[in-house]
């Protein structure tokens, strides 16, 4: 007999994505950088998305503001690119059914008596952003330029230069991440971060995830953090190894809430053992050595 496959509500899909991104270590709702000129909206209409919306869409990580259905693409010219997904985005609808007749003859008074009520129920539909998207020409409105107000740390710029066989670096998108099959590190531009610090910690921590490849230290990462002893060592390591960063380029004050915010959801697991905080801080030293070029013990 054929199995029948229950069809996921809207409530699971939007759920599971979520739950996607705090895997891999991504909180859509909280980042030490804004996102303003990154508002949703619709390229036709150009209604501002909503509620999870705003979140559903921008943890896709495009550098670009505006999306399209498949139908507004086709009608105005453009075109899904070969390979594109597409993303969800959820609105709701109302019904009206018959009340039952229990609830009916609560009514105190016969005249206020309804029976029908409206029952609100969530849908979905799916987008592109335009950067899916080709062939729709001068509908895309040109970028605004960007007034930069990033004022670069000295301490922080030496730091940088001196890993000498770091990996590729990308300012792509309102995402940061390390890729480590790909090798390569993400950081949203640093104008976008709410002070410079922030900017040096976030793009610190990233640094540190990205000393533990095959060709450099060769720490056990992977792309998604399935497993989340092995996720919570490896960002105790980068946590800490950011830490020492931070306080060789003197702003260690202004990062410390962030960090310390990071590591408090993993004390479940230090607290069962308390050799993680010794092994990850070894770790952390080696990454911190790795960048900082020290070939000491």
């Amino acid at each position: 007999m054929k199995t029948i496959k229950k069809k996921k509500s809207v409530y699971e899909i939007v759920t599971q994505k979520i739950i996607e991104q705090l895997e891999n270590k991504v909180i859509p709702w909280k980042q030490p950088w804004n996102t303003q000129g990154f508002w949703p909206c619709n390229l036709i209409s150009k209604r501002p998305y909503h509620g999870i919306n705003v979140f559903l869409l921008a943890i896709q990580g495009y550098n670009n503001s505006y999306w399209v259905t498949y139908k507004q693409a086709r009608e105005n010219g453009g075109y899904v690119k070969k390979g594109e997904k597409s993303t969800i985005v959820v609105y709701w609808n109302f019904i009206e059914v018959p009340k039952k007749k229990d609830e009916i003859f609560k009514n105190e008074s016969i005249e206020d008596i309804e029976d029908k009520e409206v029952i609100p129920f969530l849908r979905y539909y799916n987008v592109f952003n335009i950067s899916q998207i080709e062939g729709l020409g001068s509908l895309i409105p040109e970028e605004e330029s960007k007034q930069i107000n990033f004022n670069p740390i000295k301490k922080c710029e030496d730091i940088l230069k001196k890993y000498k066989d770091k990996p590729e670096i990308k300012f792509e998108g309102t995402r940061c991440f390390y890729n480590p099959a790909k090798d390569f590190v993400n950081i949203v531009d640093p104008d976008r971060f709410d002070s410079p610090e922030l900017y040096y910690a976030t793009f610190f921590h990233e640094l540190i995830h990205s000393t533990g490849h095959k060709n450099r230290l060769n720490r056990k990462i992977r792309d998604n953090f399935n497993d989340m002893g092995e996720y919570g060592m490896e960002e105790l390591v980068a946590e800490m190894g950011t830490s020492f960063l931070c306080n060789i380029a003197g702003i260690s004050g202004e990062t410390i809430d962030n960090t310390v915010g990071y590591i408090d959801g993993w004390l479940k697991q230090i607290r069962k053992n308390p050799k993680i905080v010794v092994f990850a801080a070894s770790k952390a030293q080696k990454a911190v050595d790795y960048i900082l070029g020290y070939k000491g013990v």
